[in-house]
């Protein structure tokens, strides 16, 4: 991602460590937890103690495999992020990214989502599943929403301890139309739920969590919308400091404003 914004072809893994363990510096004194990904971060975010005291630190368990001309076509549990390991550097929760195609085999996902919480829970850890919808590769038609619901129904019943879910309607429409696919979405789910940020629009995501809260989403877990805005400058901390913390903070009050009226 940062290569395609900065308008570069290349980008070195020390920058993307850098950018990554700035984020995880300036962003945490405002984050009730945050994700770190084994392969550019995690180590370095550990090493240097970047997280604040009060941040949880959640460790990704997911291995992504390109093909089709996409980066992440296909996703299987990392082996190399051992719950173990985790644990010991003091992770809370692994979290697991779960590519979900119609056409695709149901009990393969299962199984494999069963595997991840039970190699987080041998560990004390929680276990956070991504369920991200995606097109058939057999057939033409694609109804995103209606898919969201069913990965929804499907995989919320695998002892995971929270779900990651795509905003429905992208995060665009009404108050009510928003509220009420987020109402469907929540009555699919039997486990606590919060909004990811992908797919929706930076702008539009403020509104999107508020209606996912007042809809029965505990919170939001976010990247793009909080820092892509540091994305295109060269000095990442000011434009953390000065354009990304504000948004963490704003979304963070529209979480407990709307529990508290919820």
């Amino acid at each position: 991602m940062l290569k395609m914004v900065r308008g570069v072809s290349t980008i070195a893994d020390a920058e993307m460590v850098e950018f990554k363990t700035e984020a995880a510096r300036v962003l945490s004194p405002y984050a009730s937890a945050m994700l770190v990904d084994r392969e550019f971060a995690l180590d370095t975010v550990v090493n240097q103690s970047c997280l604040a005291p009060g941040c949880a630190l959640i460790a990704s368990a997911d291995q992504f495999h390109p093909g089709n001309g996409i980066p992440v076509d296909r996703v299987t549990i990392d082996y190399d992020s051992v719950p173990e390991h985790a644990r010991e550097i003091g992770a809370k929760a692994m979290k697991l990214l779960v590519l979900w195609r119609a056409d695709e085999s149901a009990t393969e996902r299962q199984e494999m989502v069963g595997e991840f919480v039970s190699r987080c829970h041998a560990e004390g850890l929680l276990a956070i599943i991504e369920p991200v919808v995606r097109p058939p590769r057999t057939e033409a038609e694609f109804e995103r929403e209606q898919a969201i619901l069913q990965a929804a129904s499907e995989l919320s019943e695998c002892s995971a301890d929270l779900y990651k879910a795509e905003m429905p309607l992208g995060g665009a429409g009404s108050d009510e139309e928003l509220y009420e696919a987020c109402s469907e979405l929540n009555s699919k789910l039997s486990i606590p739920w919060v909004i990811l940020s992908s797919g929706v629009a930076p702008d539009l995501f403020p509104n999107a969590v508020r209606q996912a809260v007042r809809a029965g989403a505990v919170g939001f877990l976010a990247g793009r919308a909080v820092w892509s805005c540091a994305l295109p400058l060269a000095n990442s901390t000011a434009a953390f400091a000065d354009l990304a913390v504000p948004r963490l903070i704003r979304l963070g009050q529209i979480v407990d404003e709307t529990l508290a009226s919820r």
